[in-house]
């Protein structure tokens, strides 16, 4: 066996998962250095390791294929639809600021703008009960893992969560003090959205800004303000990190799957109104009554990701349900 041979599939392992790579590592590489002795160069094979390993990962992170346990199929999809909300949520957040602020000071002059202001506030609150409903019996379950023997499994993305929660609520709580909305006209339907929680949403989703291709306008921000608009998606990172580990770790029951994944679906639905409600503005909105309404191109790729986080997630909770079907069937 050649050293550079073995060097060549110990990095074509690396397209593989870890997991995997521990159980079927040593004999993948044995087989890869044949091949590469007997074939140095080829393409097809780069690009079929490349592919398979592809694939494995999305089944690593349920979203594709089938795990090395089968019974891990749903936990994982749950935890991938976790991590694809959270995306979702978050640059849902940072759109529906921006277009809460203009609310504040003026009506808007389009059709488009008014209903997608609807249709976003109402989707924005139906994610939030759905959320708040389904993470109520996950955080039940991770305390009541803090008993058992895999107590420390458990207690380690909960500590991430805990500080990301920390540090994001605190500095959600200082900035909000700063939101632009304050003092704006009142008008016949400003209160669709209440002050306090525009303020919350601006200041929790100030690092997802268009600034960041400006330094030198940037560099006029208070210091502080840029130091929270660093310090919040790390935050935020924390807690998404955390609570996709977690779901991963629990052992949930076959009724908590079915619950979790019909309140999925519902998120899922919600989501879609969202970005019915965002495409309005963004293609039929207008800029509206001095400006307040301006439509950059951060929202639109906003809206790009939104879709790109609205299709992962319906792929993660399609698995879920496909892997329950499996189960049922085994």
């Amino acid at each position: 066996m050649s050293a550079a041979a073995l060097q060549r599939a110990e990095r074509l392992l690396r397209w593989y998962p870890r997991e995997w790579r521990a159980r079927y590592g040593e004999e993948f590489v044995a087989l890869l250095v044949d091949d590469l002795q007997e074939r140095p160069r080829s393409l097809q094979r780069s690009l079929d390791v490349a592919g398979n390993g592809f694939v494995a990962r999305l089944a690593v992170v349920g979203l594709g294929g089938h795990c090395l346990d089968p019974d891990d199929n749903g936990r994982r999809s749950l935890a991938a639809f976790a991590c694809a909300v959270s995306f979702f949520v978050t640059v849902a957040i940072a759109l529906w600021a921006q277009i809460t602020i203009g609310w504040q000071w003026s009506a808007p002059n389009t059709t488009a703008t008014t209903l997608a202001m609807v249709v976003m506030s109402l989707a924005v609150a139906a994610i939030g009960v759905a959320s708040i409903t389904s993470s109520g019996p996950v955080v039940w379950l991770a305390l009541r893992s803090l008993d058992g023997r895999q107590r420390w499994r458990t207690l380690r993305p909960l500590t991430l969560i805990v500080i990301g929660l920390t540090v994001f609520v605190v500095g959600t709580h200082h900035f909000a003090n700063g939101w632009p909305g304050t003092g704006g006209h009142p008008w016949a339907h400003q209160g669709i959205v209440p002050g306090g929680v525009a303020a919350y949403a601006w200041a929790s989703t100030l690092f997802i800004s268009s600034y960041w291709l400006h330094p030198a306008a940037l560099g006029a921000f208070p210091g502080a303000e840029v130091a929270w608009m660093f310090a919040c998606p790390l935050a935020l990172g924390a807690v998404i990190v955390g609570v996709t580990k977690l779901v991963r770790r629990l052992e949930f029951a076959d009724r908590l799957l079915r619950f979790e994944r019909t309140l999925g679906f519902v998120v899922a639905g919600a989501m879609a109104l969202f970005l019915t409600g965002a495409a309005l503005w963004i293609l039929d909105g207008g800029p509206g009554p001095r400006d307040l309404f301006h439509i950059g191109a951060i929202d639109v790729t906003e809206l790009v990701i939104l879709v790109t986080s609205l299709a992962l997630a319906g792929r993660a909770v399609e698995r879920s349900r496909d892997a329950a079907r499996t189960a049922a069937c085994r």
